[in-house]
Order: C-alpha cells, then sequence, then structure tokens
C-alpha cells in the first residue's frame, strides 16, 4: 500500500514538480497539494496523509506556525520542512516546534524519496550543524530544568528526604545500604549548597526540585 503525501509549498512550479514525482513514484500516492496553510487544520484532518511536505516560507501563515497547529491535534504524523538554507534559525525554530526533518529545495529531485523513507522509517534527515544546534538547545533545557545537576537517583532521595523519610527508610525504599544513602545525601548537600536536611527539603520544596 502506498504512503499518502501530502504538500504545502506557495512556488507553483514546485509544487507541481514535487506533486509529479509523488505520482510518478510506486511507493507513494499525491494526498493533495497546497499553496498556503490557511486551512491547514482541517485539510489535514480531512485528507490523514502519511507525511506531509511543508514549505518554510509561506505568506500569511508560514510553515512554521502551521507545524504548531498541527503539533496540537496531530503529534505523530511525519512532517518534511522544505527550505532554500539549511544551516540558519527557522530551520531550528521547525525542529524544536516537532518537525521530523528537512530538506533542502535544491535537493528534492535527488533526495527526496530517500527523505521521507528515512522519516517513515523513524529518522530525521538534517545537517550536522543543525543536529549540533538541536542537541545543544536540548543540553540547555537540561540544564535549566535541572539547575544544580542532580542525577536522578539524587532526585529520589531528595523527594524521599521531602516526605520526612528516615535514612533507613530512604535504605530500604530503595534497597541500598545506610553507607550509600549518606554519600548521596553528602553529594545533595554539596550541589544545592546546604548543609542541613532542612535546608535541602527548603530549597527543594521552594525551587519545585521535587
Amino acid at each position: 500500500m502506498k504512503s499518502s503525501v501530502l504538500i504545502f509549498e506557495d512556488n507553483d512550479l514546485l509544487r507541481e514538480s514535487v506533486g509529479n514525482m509523488i505520482r510518478r513514484s510506486d511507493s507513494f500516492s499525491l494526498a493533495s497539494a497546497f499553496e498556503n496553510v490557511l486551512n491547514v487544520e482541517q485539510q489535514v484532518k480531512t485528507l490523514k496523509p502519511d507525511i506531509i511536505l511543508m514549505d518554510i516560507d509561506m505568506p500569511g501563515l508560514n510553515g512554521i506556525q502551521a507545524l504548531q497547529v498541527i503539533r496540537k491535534f496531530n503529534a505523530t504524523v511525519p512532517i518534511i520542512m522544505l527550505t532554500v538554507f539549511d544551516d540558519n534559525g527557522r530551520v531550528f525554530e521547525a525542529l524544536r516546534a516537532g518537525a521530523s526533518g528537512y530538506l533542502l529545495k535544491k535537493h528534492i529531485s535527488l533526495k527526496l524519496f530517500d527523505a521521507i523513507r528515512d522519516v517513515l522509517d523513524g529518522g530525521a534527515p538534517m545537517s550536522p550543524s543543525i543536529a549540533r544546534m538541536v542537541l545543544a538547545s536540548m543540553q540547555h533545557k537540561t540544564v535549566i530544568e535541572n539547575p544544580y545537576q542532580l542525577t536522578s537517583r539524587e532526585r529520589e532521595i531528595l523527594t524521599s528526604l521531602s516526605k520526612g523519610n528516615s535514612y533507613k527508610l530512604i535504605a530500604s525504599e530503595f534497597d541500598i545500604s545506610i553507607d550509600t544513602v549518606r554519600t548521596h545525601i553528602k553529594k545533595i548537600y554539596e550541589k544545592l549548597q546546604v548543609h542541613s536536611q532542612t535546608e535541602a527539603v527548603s530549597k527543594a520544596i521552594n525551587e519545585k526540585l521535587v
């Protein structure tokens, strides 16, 4: 069974060219092709494509805004962004908003079907430079959400401490020795820059660490 492809591209010649490529394919079928995304929610819900090709720069409503609309009601349909330049903030913004990958327009004739297959197989086609930007963003987000760089076990123990549990109860809860609990708690104090259980628990609650 062929996978259906829905296209949003404001360049008439490119939209027709990509549509013809898909029509001639043995693996894919063209669900439809539109010059703008002003009715994107209704069109996606009605056509239920297996994959979407989305131009980033379109008048009225751009591809990133359309992507955000789609992700509110469909978090799973693969969406490949079509772009002229790969190393820019708009591509990065699209990927952060939920795009599955992107394809340079100059490479469409050679790489379109490979990119579609890659995404349908769970891949994410993108250049190394954009991949580095995405990775750096994820790392930055982790630092913001966990500013003291507590390990998962340290957070678990801090949560248990916040419930008023003793070292013995914590050791039993996580099936570790009391000495190990003490070691973890010492590390927690160091990372939080506190000197007592009361301070640690107070800071954890006030800063929503637990």
